[in-house]
């Protein structure tokens, strides 16, 4: 196998610890070489002809590392040892990144320089392979040259799904593997006891505890309740199912299947003995549940939110406490930047007038359920124990991180006159990636684009034949928190009266060392209390009364209804108009913003089963589990309820342009977490669009070079920093080190204040002085302005809702760290409305007092100069320590994306780009 050289410079990762040494051995050159039987199936090329497209040759699309996702035993070990590729495995990796220094020469001519051509179809002269799996005649799967993409092409509806099912195992079974083990609770049996494991099991089974009975029966109710379409969604799951396991068996018997299955002990590498099990259905579900809660399930925090409350009024007292929580939270900033912007208010989780039914915790009284019982080994030591705390506070939390962006421009502002979009979903980046490519053309089926692995029945976010649609996470509530009063012991409450055990639900978990994953022996039972009103989060007293608060989420044992959303959007005879857009997504219960483009229109709307909640409730904290307080028609055996109608979502047809970073969706249209303010990098986007709308004659090229533009952009350079500078510039800096801070900072902000290379592969920033200066600024100076007016007690509440600070360095995001997405969550808004205050400048939504230096600029000035001395002389080791991967100070590698390894291959990590992950471009021509 010939060495693959790499389009652009890679660090190369360092031997992960979960391959501990076993590439040391001298037998690996001999073992590889026993190995190197056929790594694929042998096919012939074809000509395909493509279905009707209407893009004429302006769709493109980019996922990387790579569509290959699998690799052999053979391979890995090349890889590992060598750093080999397999073919397709990243050939996407360089175009993403060299789009960091190359958007600024971008031409509508060269977008394909950093993206993939997502026509339909693939020319002949293009065609690597085409396959008949399993000798069916009724579809074939051929693949292209360039990327590996498989083009699924069926001629009946089961051979369709059958070959995608055939196509997603090819390209990501390993990962679906891990991931239905995820969703299930069990990753540490099947993969291994390393932390990050335990981690993500114990952070997913939290949220959806669901036994095989659950996940069973959220099938049924999803195909009873939507008729011919229902059905049509359990025979294309089932031709899906069938497509994968006939890969498996394939694989297996041909010994072409993913060798971390011999690496994690579960096949013999010389006898070939053990078994890789075949998917179910109910396996679908529990993939589901992992996505949903990751990427499409807002809301919780009530307890957080109820601790800063009580904080606030302690200090303050109940009216003004209550007065200062409100500006803190946000919850309808008048600053904040707005994805529907011409003014129309969707009300929804806004303050009552007279709120009822709160049930607040009293002072010092709340503690987490416990998940993990009886452990052992390495599965109840000081890291394991860390692991679980840091996995609970993350399940918990009501931010979700990682999200994704948008931008869509009218026609009316393109120069060809014909809508445009830049979008995509920021996933995190994953060595096999989450997403994989495809398209798919059969009956009832015309799309090309993104799915989920083990979920790519249909095209999720992608393109039709003459329309494309994407998403971003919305976060709206649809998790409540209740609190149930206990009788008899801790393990009994009140439901309607009647004293009624809690469910247990139990998960047991066992591992042992493997060539994979060297953690030594271990194991626990993951335990869940669940009741009517959901699962147990938290233990308190409320009024001196025992409770236990749950979460009630809306989407719980609802993870399949989605379903039927994903297959109005991929069939060409439903989607015909923005109106059947929205209607199609109308139908998708996990929270999203929706995104529509086609040749003459645009469209937006919000997903997500969003409760009525009982008159007087304040979504923002707990509530008393009785019949007065419930969601509005909520029936506890299926936990259905009635929900807001379409019209109460945000939506938008054909508004100038629409932009979305996770941002707030409209007026009066309240999120459930925090940092909706006059600061958000939703403001990046808003931004440049607005200026090239207002301009006019907008390009594919010129849109893409905004996203791109802002993917570099330091929120806090942008929006903050030019008032900071301002107050300590309203006299004379005489103090020469904090003159040399500021002309540094200056200096960056001049040119735009990126975190970019000096030139493409330098792997040295540009102004790295600046940067590296409010790196560390940042977090002294928010805790300088904020904690002496507000208190330790209430400033550290107000931490636990909302992170001061989100850098690219920081460790954060669905991956931790390395995982691009930043500037999501900090305190920039406080920062800035508190130093416009402090400057005299007019702000809308003020905070309710002038904090930075008791509101006088000269103390305000004092503060900000010491706190810049402070972090001007810290060392670069200082403010980037290292980690596994990269050296204390290396300021470039702090931030530098990688792709974190969820099997064999591993690939080097690239610049930092703040950006989806898969992300398309498209411009329809014509329209059917």
């Amino acid at each position: 196998m010939p060495r693959r050289t790499p389009r652009f410079t890679l660090d190369r990762l360092r031997t992960p610890g979960r391959f501990p040494g076993f590439l040391k051995t001298a037998s690996v050159c001999a073992l590889i070489a026993g190995l190197l039987s056929p790594l694929s199936q042998v096919a012939a090329a074809a000509e395909v002809t493509a279905a009707n497209d209407y893009c004429g040759g302006q769709c493109s699309d980019i996922l990387p590392p790579g569509e290959n996702g699998n690799a052999t035993l053979a391979q890995i070990l090349l890889n590992q040892a060598f750093g080999t590729q397999p073919d397709h495995a990243e050939d996407q990796l360089g175009p993403y990144a060299n789009l960091a220094k190359g958007y600024p020469t971008l031409t509508n001519a060269t977008i394909n320089t950093f993206f993939n051509d997502a026509s339909f179809g693939v020319a002949s002269d293009q065609v690597a392979s085409t396959l008949s799996p399993a000798g069916r005649s009724d579809v074939t799967i051929v693949r292209d040259k360039k990327t590996g993409v498989p083009h699924i092409t069926g001629t009946t509806r089961y051979g369709t799904e059958f070959g995608a099912g055939y196509a997603a195992a090819q390209d990501r079974l390993w990962l679906m593997d891990v991931f239905r083990h995820v969703g299930r609770g069990q990753l540490t049996a099947f993969a291994g006891g390393d932390p990050s494991n335990q981690g993500l099991e114990q952070q997913f089974w939290r949220n959806a505890p669901y036994t095989e009975a659950d996940l069973q029966a959220q099938i049924d109710n999803a195909v009873a309740g939507n008729g011919a379409r229902g059905q049509q969604a359990l025979a294309d799951a089932n031709a899906y199912l069938a497509g994968i396991n006939a890969y498996i068996d394939a694989s297996d018997s041909g010994r072409y299947f993913p060798g971390e299955y011999v690496l994690t002990g579960h096949k013999d590498s010389i006898t070939n003995a053990g078994t890789i099990d075949h998917f179910k259905i109910t396996d679908l579900v529990a993939l589901a549940s992992v996505i949903g809660a990751l990427f499409g399930s807002g809301g919780g925090g009530e307890v957080n939110n109820a601790v800063s409350l009580l904080a606030a009024q302690e200090k303050y007292g109940v009216e003004q406490g209550t007065q200062v929580w409100e500006a803190f939270r946000e919850r309808n900033d008048p600053e904040a930047v707005l994805t529907v912007h011409n003014g129309q208010s969707f009300p929804y989780a806004t303050k009552p007038a007279s709120p009822q039914g709160a049930a607040l915790p009293d002072t010092g009284s709340v503690t987490s359920q416990p998940l993990i019982y009886d452990a052992t080994g390495t599965g109840g030591d000081a890291t394991a124990t860390s692991t679980a705390a840091t996995a609970t506070a993350t399940a918990l939390s009501s931010a979700r991180r990682g999200m994704s962006n948008a931008l869509v421009v009218s026609g009316q502002a393109t120069a060809s006159g014909h809508p445009i979009a830049v979008f995509g979903p920021q996933t995190g980046y994953f060595a096999p990636q989450l997403l994989m490519l495809q398209e798919i053309q059969g009956p009832g089926i015309s799309a090309r684009g993104a799915s989920f692995a083990g979920l790519s029945m249909y095209v999720e976010l992608g393109r039709g034949q003459d329309y494309a649609w994407s998403a971003t996470t919305s976060g709206q509530d649809i998790i409540d928190t209740y609190a149930v009063e206990l009788c008899q012991d801790d393990y009994h409450y009140l439901f309607h009266g009647t004293c009624t055990a809690m469910d247990v639900v139990e998960q047991k978990n066992a591992w042992k060392p493997t060539t994979a994953d060297g953690t030594a022996t271990g194991s626990y039972t993951m335990r869940v209390y669940r009741t009517k009103y959901g699962p147990v989060e938290y233990r308190a007293t409320v009024g001196g009364k025992k409770v236990a608060y749950t979460t009630l989420r809306s989407s719980f044992m609802h993870e399949a209804d989605s379903i039927i959303g994903f297959q109005m959007l991929n069939d060409p005879d439903y989607v015909k108009s923005p109106q059947t857009f929205q209607s199609a997504v109308q139908h998708i219960n996990y929270t999203f913003n929706w995104f529509y483009a086609d040749s003459t229109h645009t469209a937006y709307y919000n997903s997500g089963d969003n409760p009525v909640r009982a008159s007087g409730v304040d979504a923002e904290f707990p509530v008393w589990a009785q019949s007065a307080y419930e969601w509005r028609s909520w029936v506890p055996a299926t936990n259905t309820a009635e929900y807001t109608p379409a019209s109460a979502h945000p939506n938008s047809i054909d508004q100038d342009y629409y932009i979305s970073w996770n941002n707030k969706q409209a007026k009066d249209y309240s999120t459930a977490s925090w940092g909706d303010g006059s600061v958000h990098r939703g403001n990046l986007l808003e931004d440049r669009v607005k200026k090239l709308v207002a301009a006019g004659g907008v390009t594919r090229a010129s849109l893409t070079k905004a996203m791109a533009d802002a993917a570099l952009a330091d929120l806090r350079a942008e929006d903050v920093l030019p008032d900071l500078l301002k107050v300590i510039n309203s006299s004379t800096v005489t103090d020469s080190a904090a003159a040399a801070a500021v002309a540094k900072l200056q200096t960056w902000l001049t040119a735009g204040g990126r975190r970019t290379e000096t030139t493409a592969g330098s792997k040295t920033y540009a102004d790295a002085d600046a940067i590296r200066i409010l790196d560390a600024w940042w977090p002294l100076l928010v805790k300088a302005e904020f904690e002496p007016g507000l208190g330790t007690g209430l400033y550290t509440a107000f931490t636990a809702n909302l992170p001061i600070d989100e850098a690219p360095s920081a460790a954060h995001g669905p991956t931790g760290a390395h995982a691009g997405s930043s500037f999501q969550y900090g305190w920039w808004s406080y920062v800035d409305k508190d130093i416009r205050a402090v400057l005299g400048e007019s702000v809308q939504g003020a905070l309710p007092q002038k904090y930075c230096g008791t509101g006088t600029v000269s103390s305000c000035r004092d503060i900000l100069i010491s706190t810049l001395k402070t972090a001007a002389g810290k060392t670069a080791a200082q403010v980037y320590p290292g980690d596994t991967l990269c050296a204390a100070g290396n300021q470039w590698c702090a931030d530098s994306i990688v792709q974190r390894t969820l099997g064999g291959i591993k690939h080097g990590n690239i610049s930092w780009q703040n950006r989806p992950t898969f992300q398309q471009v498209v411009e329809f021509t014509s329209h059917r």
